[in-house]
């Protein structure tokens, strides 16, 4: 066994579902929960449902607040979204939390029949989004945002932080119509705030500038790209990234206007497959517009992914800091 291998900690169980903010990083506790109370308190048509995943998906703070307005359906996801749909149609605007992969692959049809169809006011905040979670394929939703940038009619969210998740949450409440937003729960970082972000429903952000790489990123991806931009900065690699919290309706002219500056690698990071998330979306509208740049893809392959611990899992796929700031650094020698 080399010195190196020795060197490093053996990661245990727990690390499979481990939070992704890094050592010593500021942490807001269940951003999405306290945040649904407020608008709660304000707004008498929310309700909380969920299919028997409260306490994972930080409803369960709304739930002890409004036991009243609270519906817990079960492990029954098809069932959720008919449910919301029904109270949809008699004026409540119900916040639906479950896992990723259940709303998006077991409920899909569901969703699109009684929600979508109907452009009902249902907002469908999943937990568990991409590779956030180290038990395998059938609780990583690596295709969430593909599917649901095909469903009409549905907005689609992938927020980066605590503040994202925050400020989301009234945006979302504000818009008339369907919503799948991902949800980061528990511990989440708070990263945004030294950056005089606001979330805007349908806006991308610049966050910083940078002369030599554009990253254009979405969700917990922005948090790496700017730890990637400030680890650059030794190299003298001038990193600008560029927010896009919102996938469908996508700000296509911020990208377009940001992606035409000459000189820059464009690079999209996205905790998503390769297959038809933001990469793709970005780079069609790149085609349409005419506009020729280099560009990159961060994300996860086209395939089904290993069960593991998250950290080991990042750098095998790419999407951790440093695996991300080696393959840029790569494609501009």
């Amino acid at each position: 066994m080399s010195d190196a291998t020795m060197s490093k900690p053996r990661l245990k169980t727990s690390a499979m579902i481990a939070s992704i903010a890094g050592e010593g990083q500021i942490t807001r506790s269940a951003p999405f929960g306290h945040a649904l109370v407020e608008l709660a308190k304000q707004k008498q048509s929310v309700i909380g449902m969920t299919a028997d995943l409260s306490k994972y998906t930080d409803l369960h703070i709304f739930a002890k607040a409004f036991p009243e307005r609270f519906y817990q359906m079960g492990m029954a996801e098809q069932l959720l979204m008919g449910a919301a749909s029904g109270m949809a149609h008699e004026g409540a605007q119900p916040f639906v939390t479950t896992y990723a992969v259940f709303a998006t692959r077991r409920a899909y049809d569901f969703i699109h029949q009684t929600i979508a169809e109907d452009n009902l006011d249902v907002k469908i905040v999943c937990a568990l989004p991409g590779l956030t979670t180290g038990y395998g394929p059938s609780h990583q939703a690596a295709e969430d945002l593909a599917l649901m940038r095909a469903m009409p009619n549905m907005t689609v969210i992938d927020p980066c932080d605590a503040l994202d998740i925050e400020q989301m949450v009234p945006a979302i409440a504000a818009h008339k119509g369907p919503v799948y937003a991902r949800l980061l729960r528990g511990n989440v970082p708070a990263v945004l705030d030294e950056y005089d972000y606001t979330f805007e429903l349908g806006k991308a952000k610049m966050l910083r500038d940078g002369a030599e790489v554009l990253i254009i990123s979405s969700g917990l991806m922005t948090m790496r790209a700017l730890e990637v931009a400030k680890a650059l900065e030794s190299d003298r690699i001038g990193v600008g990234v560029l927010h896009v919290p919102t996938i469908k309706p996508l700000d296509t002219q911020t990208i377009l206007r940001e992606a035409k500056r000459t000189g820059r690698l464009v690079v999209v990071a996205e905790n998503h497959t390769v297959i038809g998330g933001l990469g793709e979306a970005v780079a069609a509208e790149l085609m349409r517009a005419g506009v020729s740049c280099p560009l990159r893809q961060v994300g996860l392959p086209d395939k089904f992914l290993a069960a593991g611990a998250l950290p080991t899992l990042h750098d095998r796929y790419g999407i951790s800091a440093s695996t991300m700031a080696d393959s840029i650094k790569g494609w501009l020698s």
